[in-house]
């Protein structure tokens, strides 16, 4: 690791003396990434959303790559680009509309995230889970977060659905959270617990409706685990994650459920598998994933994704 003087040395000589009554000679001291969102903008964003649409929702849903036809079917929607929603980020990556979407589903409130932010954009993971913060203040209690993930678990297809009921935080194994950084107890607590996260009554309930949809031989519960990206993985790191019992892999989701969690929203979250990872050595191009690949699988699967998540809105709504 370099030196103070180092880094903040313009000429980069260790040891100089530098006068600090030159602005310009002064270190810069990067904003700790719990910083960069503090509760007054997250608040003063949430009221912007819920003054424009004039609806307070309940639930959120993060619509994951292709998966974007889930906003599509809200109805009395007030639709907000990201570009025009003070202090928002906007997102870059293909098949992700950069919209939030609020109105009803099912009888419920409901504000629906069309594209979401990644670590590999070059957003710090408290600014790519800000959004999630943003939900809790207009009043959302539940989250749905969806994403196209990488099957390794070699009893899935693709084409399936893997209910989330546990993570590898591969990215909180290098030092990387969405918590980083000073703790404000407005959100939550500083040390939260991530023992189930995912609530297992929505899991149950998602599973009964597969049946009703007849989708079960197509449903699975399993483990999913974020990596950075924006490369997809090597044989060796696949075999890794296998052998840690990850069944699926994706570049998204976990830092969204950990801000959901510390803000003591309940979560239900599923992959779609649109590709099924290689976990052996080959020279053949057909075994490499492909992003054109994870958008094809993605619109052929919209109805019945859209479908299981409308059915379970219902539920919830009906049970309140």
């Amino acid at each position: 690791m370099c030196s103070i003087d180092c880094c903040s040395n313009p000429r980069g000589k260790a040891g100089e003396k530098l006068d600090p009554s030159n602005a310009s000679n002064r270190p810069i001291i990067p904003t700790p990434n719990g910083e960069l969102y503090p509760y007054e903008v997250i608040q003063e964003i949430a009221d912007f959303i819920v003054k424009g649409s004039n609806m307070r929702p309940k639930i959120g849903i993060i619509c994951g790559s292709g998966l974007g036809s889930l906003a599509d079917i809200i109805q009395d929607a007030k639709v907000f680009e990201y570009e025009k929603i003070p202090n928002f980020p906007v997102s870059t990556v293909e098949g992700h509309a950069g919209k939030l979407v609020v109105g009803n589903l099912e009888g419920a409130v409901v504000m629906a995230m069309q594209g979401r932010f990644h670590f590999y954009e070059g957003y710090p993971l408290a600014k790519c889970s800000m959004p999630v913060r943003v939900m809790k203040l207009c009043g959302v209690e539940y989250l749905f977060a969806t994403n196209a993930a990488g099957g390794i678990n070699p009893k899935y297809s693709v084409g399936d659905i893997m209910l989330m009921h546990d993570h590898v935080n591969m990215l909180g194994f290098a030092g990387n959270s969405p918590l980083q950084g000073p703790n404000d107890p407005r959100f939550g607590p500083r040390f939260p617990a991530l023992v189930n996260s995912y609530n297992k009554e929505l899991i149950n309930k998602a599973l009964e409706i597969g049946k009703q949809m007849g989708i079960e031989a197509n449903m699975h519960v399993g483990v999913y685990s974020c990596l950075g990206g924006p490369t997809y993985e090597t044989i060796a790191e696949l075999k890794a994650l296998r052998m840690m019992g990850v069944d699926a892999v994706g570049m998204s989701t976990v830092h969204e459920v950990i801000t959901a969690r510390h803000c003591d929203m309940k979560v239900f979250a599923f992959s779609l598998i649109t590709n099924k990872c290689a976990t052996e050595y080959s020279d053949k191009k057909d075994d490499e994933a492909n992003h054109d690949e994870v958008m094809a699988v993605a619109k052929n699967r919209q109805k019945a994704c859209c479908e299981l998540v409308a059915r379970l809105i219902r539920q919830i709504q009906a049970s309140s």
